[in-house]
């Protein structure tokens, strides 16, 4: 078993347009990426361009909140 202050943690990124979306329009979804980060170097939130399949673009993805 891991000790619970690794270095290095698992966080999940989500989109930033598809959470803005509002409920009239037909979003299929949120799209998350997992990815592992390192508590000492970043300790700050992270974000990322990455492609989303539900915008069918490249948009911005932050860390969600644990």
């Amino acid at each position: 078993m891991t000790k619970s202050k690794d270095a290095r943690v698992t966080i999940a990124l989500a989109c930033t347009t598809c959470t803005c979306k509002e409920a009239g329009n037909k979003s299929s979804g949120i799209f998350r990426y997992t990815t592992r980060k390192s508590r000492r170097n970043t300790p700050t939130r992270l974000e990322s361009r990455k492609f989303c399949v539900c915008c069918h673009k490249h948009t911005y993805h932050k860390e969600l909140k644990k």
